[in-house]
């Protein structure tokens, strides 16, 4: 995944663009957000044929499908259950879910149903199968953070303030997605549930800490999913399973876990988000010619620095092709200081991590830790509170999965320290951050172009990672 900083270098709200309030409800953020969409064209989406069904569908294409009588949640719920099931006994085994119950799936999804036979939909999300994290509270499932034991010390009470909006717009929820445990790592890598396997290659890592939410949109189970992300862990899976990962602006989201957002396509759910949120108006006559005002940033040296010159070169062509198509402007930049912010990050979000889990650890828990995370809180005890105020002043394809590190847990941390080679800006400094897929290595392992914005251009960075998806589709399929 490499990385680019693409903004306006103006603190103006973009043209295009429409700015939903705080004061009002999900489901009418939503429909207003939608409105900002061009019109669905069903001829231009794989609507039948599809073997199984509803692989690689995308949101619009089940609501569609609903409001046309084609097929039901309940029908869509059946084809989840079959598939969670056949990718979880396959040899080896593909572990997405940490909690899973079919009957409670079929139950949301009958009622999306009858609320479609009743012709009283609640969104264009009602019906939308969405997988969670472990480490978000999806009431009534437990919270375990992929560990053996937190749900029983920790048990939950409500929804986390995401879900709970999602359910007001009729969002079914498959169940609470694999993780690294308790975050702590960016592989993916879990023996206590088994590790989600990348389904481009299921020899590799799928990334983490969201290992589970990218596998199971990557698999095409699901259209979208909910993760978190403090260093990296939406969009390092996101980029490694060949799909899109947003990371918003530091304070735009609900902090109880920061939700973040994996899709297999550019248009997200919006109901999450915490406002005022500008969305680009994709339906705006000046839509193409905003683009042409952007300013791209592009450190040469950081964007070149990757295992293989392939992956660069591909982002690279990338940013041609849309410089051409759009006329966006490229502009060499130098960003100081890395090395530093890499320090200050780990210490920042070590410090903080011992800190919160050094009750439970001290507490007789430790030997409840995978070897990975006992390894990390050892890392992480060992700053000092000096470290910790020093740091607050101041790119591979998926690597394959080690036989032992099933069993033990990874502990190759040059591994982790290039997987998160790109990602540590955004998280130490709070900027709204996405990779988009933009194409594949000479191993068929995708490769994402990660775009930084300024703080709340969300906007911006949503536009964007339109128009790049747009034209990289359309050199992949043809």
């Amino acid at each position: 995944m490499n990385a680019v900083t693409a903004d306006h270098f103006s603190k103006k709200p973009e043209q295009g663009v429409v700015l939903l309030g705080d004061d009002r409800d999900p489901v009418e953020r939503v429909e207003e957000a939608l409105q900002c969409l061009p019109p669905y064209d069903p001829s231009v989406h794989r609507m039948t044929d599809d073997k199984p069904p509803f692989l690689y569908w995308k949101i619009r294409d089940f609501a569609h499908a609903y409001r046309s009588g084609s097929t039901t949640p309940s029908a869509v719920a059946e084809h989840i259950i079959a598939g969670v099931e056949q990718w979880s006994n396959k040899k080896p085994p593909m572990p997405m879910l940490v909690y899973f119950n079919a009957d409670d799936l079929r139950k949301q999804a009958d009622a999306s149903t009858k609320r479609f036979q009743q012709g009283n939909p609640i969104s264009i999300l009602d019906g939308i199968f969405i997988a969670i994290k472990d480490d978000i509270d999806c009431f009534p499932y437990p919270s375990k953070g992929a560990t053996t034991f937190f749900d029983k010390i920790r048990p939950v009470e409500k929804d986390a303030v995401c879900v709970a909006r999602l359910r007001k717009c009729g969002v079914v929820f498959i169940g609470k997605a694999n993780m690294h445990e308790l975050g702590l790592g960016v592989t993916g890598n879990n023996p206590n549930y088994g590790t989600a396997r990348n389904p481009h290659s299921i020899d590799r890592y799928t990334g983490g800490s969201s290992s589970g939410p990218a596998a199971l949109v990557s698999s095409g189970l699901c259209s979208a999913a909910i993760g978190t992300d403090g260093g990296g862990s939406v969009r390092i899976p996101s980029s490694l399973c060949g799909i899109v990962g947003l990371k918003t602006t530091y304070g735009r989201t609900d902090m109880t876990g920061q939700p973040a957002k994996l899709t297999s396509s550019a248009f997200l759910s919006l109901s999450s988000l915490q406002s005022p949120l500008c969305v680009p108006n994709l339906v705006s006559p000046n839509s193409k010619n905003i683009l042409e005002s952007v300013k791209i940033g592009k450190y040469t040296e950081w964007f070149h620095d990757v295992s293989d010159r392939d992956i660069s070169n591909t982002c690279e062509d990338a940013l041609k092709l849309l410089c051409s198509s759009f006329g966006c402007q490229i502009e060499e930049i130098i960003l100081p200081e890395l090395e530093e912010m890499r320090t200050a990050h780990v210490v920042s979000i070590g410090t903080e991590s011992f800190c919160d889990l050094k009750p439970h650890y001290k507490a007789g828990k430790r030997t409840a830790f995978t070897l990975d995370t006992r390894t990390s809180l050892a890392l992480f005890g060992s700053f000092t509170s000096t470290d910790y105020v020093a740091s607050q002043r101041i790119s591979i394809t998926a690597p394959k999965i080690p036989e032992s590190a099933l069993k033990s847990g990874e502990s190759d941390y040059v591994v982790s320290a290039c997987l998160m080679r790109f990602v540590l800006a955004g998280n130490l400094l709070g900027l709204p951050a996405i990779t988009v897929p933009v194409g594949h290595d000479k191993q068929g392992l995708p490769i994402g172009l990660q775009l930084i914005g300024r703080p709340w251009g969300e906007a911006s960075l949503l536009r964007m990672a339109s128009a790049i998806e747009v034209l990289c589709d359309d050199i992949m399929n043809n």
